[in-house]
């Protein structure tokens, strides 16, 4: 006498595939705010850097010009050779310049700079940083819950 002997299919249950599913979404719950998290802090670290790198090219600036602040939009003067009197120079007797470009507000990805002899209580919109052109600060534009704000 023949029995009949039953193949088993290899294969997965649909229950199987839920319980993974699930694991998964719960990884991904507890994941997801870990990346965003060091998104915000990576953004902070570049705005300090960059403001720092652009303060001591300020100062530079000064040192080298008798202690005056730029006479020239401050992205002139620091993207720019200057000669001593703070016009632009030709690179015979001029000091280099100071930086390629204005870097990058990483809160906002522009590199404009708004001058003004007094720093503005409220930023506008399409701006990166602001310079002061009487006490020579250098401030980043940062957007915080929907709002301008000029961060140090």
């Amino acid at each position: 006498m023949r029995t009949k002997m039953r193949t088993k299919k290899s294969g997965f249950t649909l229950v199987e595939i839920l319980i993974v599913v699930v694991i998964l979404g719960i990884l991904a719950a507890i994941v997801i705010p870990q990346f965003t998290d060091a998104a915000s802090q990576a953004n902070e670290s570049a705005l300090a850097s960059n403001l720092q790198a652009v303060r001591g090219q300020i100062e530079l600036y000064k040192i080298q010009h008798n202690d005056n602040l730029p006479t020239l939009t401050i992205t002139e003067a620091m993207t720019n050779k200057t000669y001593a009197d703070g016009t632009i120079g030709d690179g015979n007797g001029s000091y280099d310049r100071y930086m390629r470009e204005i870097p990058v507000n990483p809160f906002n990805n522009l590199n404009d700079v708004v001058e003004a002899a007094t720093t503005p209580a409220a930023a506008t919109n399409g701006t990166g940083w602001f310079f002061n052109t009487t006490d020579g600060d250098f401030l980043a534009n940062d957007l915080i819950n929907g709002e301008h704000h000029w961060g140090q």
